[in-house]
Order: structure tokens, then sequence, then C-alpha cells
């Protein structure tokens, strides 16, 4: 728990007019949802490294060594994203949480360990805490340790793969009177194609009813040396990220990628407003793919990511065609990072 949180913690700064569920000291629940057979998930990465260009899904990226270098890159003095939105969190916390439920269900979409959700439970007054993941291990653990940490929240777990169409409206209804808050940050909502990103919006918006908000943080256009330096930092510790995906492709496939054939490649495509992150063949290559043979020509790049930056204009606007109303949006200094706060068209007030 950060400082300042303790602080207002100890000052009693915890929202008012919040009274503990009844199932608040029950053990974590954990659901399974509908995830993508083994079947489905090997022909969807198949499907990518055959298609012109190839392209290996950014879902791929967090096996556990993944996740391990992903920490890694966030502490990076290049990687602006998570210290510029931690401290928008920490400047702005309380106003963001007065724009909130109280008493509301948390969210929690891509959980991870649960860190960027643990600052808000006790300052918006959270009832429950729903984490989102489809790393049924890793959400356990999350579970575990949340319940430890927040006796007087209700804990639960949904393992699916949210980037795809999925309901827990049931769960939700549960506790009907407490209206959820619906958590994605980290601007994780860029990694996804805009028409994609819209979907993902709408099924949020969907499941907001009347009261419930959505609180998402999106990283803006800026500078191209700042961004380029970002994801492909001087310690190249993005660059292994990158890489390391090959291995999970071999332990998928069956095949025998190797790191040394690739290079790791991210430019900013300023027409776009993305970072498109590549693994770029180093020579010819002819790899057999699961019994199909796929030849890359030197200099032949697969796409590992897209990394879209929204002006706030831009992302008001997705957010109106995925059925928002009234927007509200907290920046850094520099405005290089966005925290917005949505609530469904036709909310109440």
């Amino acid at each position: 728990m950060s400082a300042l949180l303790s602080k207002l913690l100890d000052a009693g700064s915890a929202r008012p007019g919040f009274v503990p569920m009844e199932e608040a000291r029950a053990a974590p629940e954990l659901h399974l949802h509908a995830l993508e057979s083994p079947g489905e998930r090997l022909q969807g990465l198949l499907a990518g490294l055959l298609a012109e260009p190839a392209q290996i899904s950014p879902k791929f990226f967090y096996d556990a060594q993944g996740c391990a270098i992903y920490s890694a890159i966030c502490e990076l003095a290049e990687y602006y994203p998570t210290r510029t939105e931690a401290a928008i969190f920490a400047q702005y916390r309380r106003e963001i949480a007065a724009c909130l439920p109280c008493g509301a269900q948390w969210v929690d979409l891509g959980c991870g360990d649960g860190a960027k959700a643990w600052g808000w439970l006790d300052v918006a007054g959270a009832s429950r805490y729903i984490g989102v993941d489809i790393a049924q291990d890793w959400l356990a653990a999350t579970l575990q340790a949340g319940h430890k940490r927040f006796p007087h929240v209700g804990f639960a777990g949904v393992v699916t793969d949210f980037t795809r169409p999925f309901s827990i409206v049931q769960l939700l209804m549960r506790h009907p009177e407490h209206a959820p808050v619906f958590f994605y940050p980290g601007s994780s909502i860029g990694n996804f194609e805009p028409e994609h990103a819209l979907g993902m919006l709408r099924t949020m918006c969907e499941h907001l009813g009347c009261e419930g908000r959505l609180l998402i943080g999106v990283d803006a256009p800026k500078p191209r040396d700042a961004l380029e330096a970002a994801y492909d930092d001087a310690l190249g510790i993005t660059a292994a990220f990158n890489l390391n995906v090959l291995r999970v492709v071999n332990r998928e496939l069956g095949c025998a990628l190797q790191p040394q054939d690739f290079r790791h490649r991210a430019v900013y495509n300023e027409a776009a407003e993305r970072i498109e992150m590549h693994l770029v063949a180093q020579r010819s290559l002819q790899l057999n793919l699961a019994g199909v043979v796929r030849h890359f020509a030197a200099g032949e790049a697969i796409v590992t990511e897209h990394s879209y930056k929204y002006t706030p204009a831009r992302f008001a606007a997705l957010l109106a065609e995925a059925g928002f109303g009234t927007v509200q949006r907290w920046s850094d200094g520099q405005g290089w990072f966005n925290v917005y706060v949505a609530a469904p068209a036709g909310a109440c007030a």
C-alpha cells in the first residue's frame, strides 16, 4: 500500500456510508467462464504465423517468464506509462473516487497481482472485488492475498479471456444494490485494433447499468523519441520480452524458432498513432510450424504488438460510439497519459 494511501486511511478518509457485505469474510470464489479450447488457441496462433504479414497475438507474451520480464519493463526509466498513471492516481485518487459509486463491485480486468487495484478499494469504499484474468493460478493467488489484506471486502474471481465477448452479469446481480466499477488501467486498451477495442468497451458498457462506471487509463501520442525509447530500452529488456514469445510459440506448436534468428524492432507509426513491435528475420528462414513450412525472407517481420495512443478527443469519440455518455478526465502535467471515468449514456445522475 502506498504511503499516500496509508496517510489517507490513517486520516479516516475512506468513503463514508460503506457497509460491509455479508459475504465479506467468506473465502474467495473462483468462477471459470468459457475459454478457448487448446485446439482453438493453437489454430489461432498458427493462422497468425501463416498470414501475410505474419503476426502473433500479444496474449502469447504472458507466460510466467513473459510476466516476469514485463514487471521489469515497468521499472525502466524509459517506460513512462506505469509511473505516469500511478502519479495521476496518487494525485487525484480521492477526486476520482468521488466520481464512482460508493460500495461498488470493483471489476479488475486483467488483474494480474491486483496491485493497481489495492490502492482503490478502501478509498473508493468498494464492497466487493472481482478479479478477471486468463491465468487461473495467478488469479487464485491474487484473491487469497487480497482477502487477507482487505478482510472487510468480498472477493471473487473469473477465469476468462475478457478480450473476447463475455458476461459476468449473473455474478454482479448477486448484489444488485452495489453498482459495478470496471477498472482497466495501464493503457491495455491500446493493445487492440480500434474496432476490437470498441467491441471490448461496448461489452464493459453493457455491464454497467444505470449507476456503474468505467475507470480506464489511456496513453496519449507524444514525441517519437520518447515513444520508441519506451518500447526499445537501452538495456534490451523489452527486446527480451518480445523475443520470449518465440519460446512460447515453440512450446505451443512444438517447433524450434531460434531467438538469434530474429531481432526486436519498435517504431512509431505517426499516421496511425501507434507503436508497432516486430520480430525481424535476420536471414532467410524456412520454418516448420506444426508440419507447415513457412518461408521468411531476410528482413521480413512478424507483427507482435500494435500499441495505439489516443488523444482525448479520439478516445472520447470511441467511448461515445461504445455507448458511454459523460466522460471525466485527469492527466499528468505534460498530457502524456490520461485517466478517464466514463458513465453509460443515460446514466443516473
